[in-house]
């Protein structure tokens, strides 16, 4: 084993995590096309509806029953960063905010002291198939900001950041690579403060060639997740395709790519070492913070919920937008 390979691990659902990343998983659907009302175009037999992670027929409906995704949910204590690579998401939350984004667009969500939204995927494309790549990633928020203001910050895809070399593709969403910074993450966050060190960077290196990872600081946490292609090596050491990574960030990385291109997500950050108490949706720092967010929610409904439908999706013919709290409306 390399000095800069810690461990390894198999991609599960979700995908392992370090401090301060709670959650990380990967959705790749290849939905059919769409029916007119920006669900499949094919029958639903067959699948639990409401609960459909079991991937049938290349995709899955989540917890949607009409079209794929996640209808009204809340969170308190985390954020949440939504990475669409391919197809659409469409939020819709407790605040009356909303927004369509996709193609390459990241949504920075902070949930704070609560927040209610919904995340659909509408099939927009009727005469082709409409395929879904995203990564959701929760990260922590210390305990001082656990109760801040919710907020959400659209990363349009042509403010990211894309550093190409000769051999490699680098989208710098969160931090900074070498020289180049990413856009603002969300005032709030971990991420705020650049001595955090927080990365997030999706890699798309050449076959047949090698690549570097640029040092970090040696208390930082981070961790490769190798997502689609043959196989790679890091510091000489074989990984195959759905495994994870921990890396000694301290240590420069050389990884050797195979016969396809490789894939990766990386996950950096120096982490927050404050307790964790965790129940699905709510992360704070004792278990008595989670009946606290249980009852608050029970009781407010987290500001209650806007929408005409739990599982909320726009027109078809929107275009990308976003529509903050205040009523400020970007169309893109």
């Amino acid at each position: 084993m390399s000095n800069a390979v810690l461990s390894t691990f198999p991609l599960g659902f979700p995908w392992q995590t370090q401090d301060p990343f709670l959650f990380c998983v990967y959705h790749l659907d290849h939905y059919p096309k769409g029916n007119g009302e920006m669900g499949p175009d094919a029958s639903l037999e067959g699948r639990n509806l409401g609960n459909d992670f079991v991937l049938k027929d290349g995709w899955r409906m989540y917890h949607g029953q009409t079209v794929p995704g996640f209808p009204a949910h809340p969170h308190r204590g985390f954020e949440t960063i939504t990475i669409v690579n391919k197809g659409f998401c469409d939020h819709s939350d407790s605040l009356g905010a909303a927004g369509r984004f996709g193609e390459g667009d990241v949504q920075w969500m902070t949930a704070g002291r609560g927040v209610q939204h919904a995340e659909m995927f509408p099939l927009l494309q009727s005469e082709r198939e409409n395929t879904l790549e995203l990564f959701q990633i929760w990260l922590n928020l210390p305990q001082k900001n656990k109760f801040v203001e919710p907020h959400f910050k659209m990363l349009w895809h042509e403010d990211i950041p894309i550093i190409r070399t000769e051999n490699a593709q680098i989208k710098v969403i969160a931090g900074t690579y070498e020289a180049t910074k990413a856009p603002d993450p969300a005032p709030d966050s971990w991420a705020a403060d650049a001595a955090n060190e927080i990365a997030i960077w999706n890699i798309h290196i050449d076959a047949n060639t090698t690549f570097r990872l640029p040092i970090a600081s040696d208390n930082v946490h981070r961790t490769l997740y190798f997502y689609e292609g043959d196989t790679i090596a890091i510091d000489g050491q074989e990984i195959q395709p759905n495994f994870g990574v921990q890396l000694n960030a301290f240590k420069e990385a050389v990884v050797q790519t195979g016969n396809q291109m490789a894939h990766l997500l990386i996950l950096q950050g120096k982490p927050l070492n404050e307790p964790v108490a965790q129940y699905g949706p709510f992360v704070m720092n004792t278990q008595a913070e989670i009946q606290q967010a249980m009852q608050a929610y029970q009781l407010t409904q987290f500001g209650g919920w806007p929408w005409p439908h739990p599982d909320h999706v726009h027109a078809q013919e929107k275009g990308r937008f976003a529509k903050y709290p205040d009523g400020t409306l970007v169309e893109k």
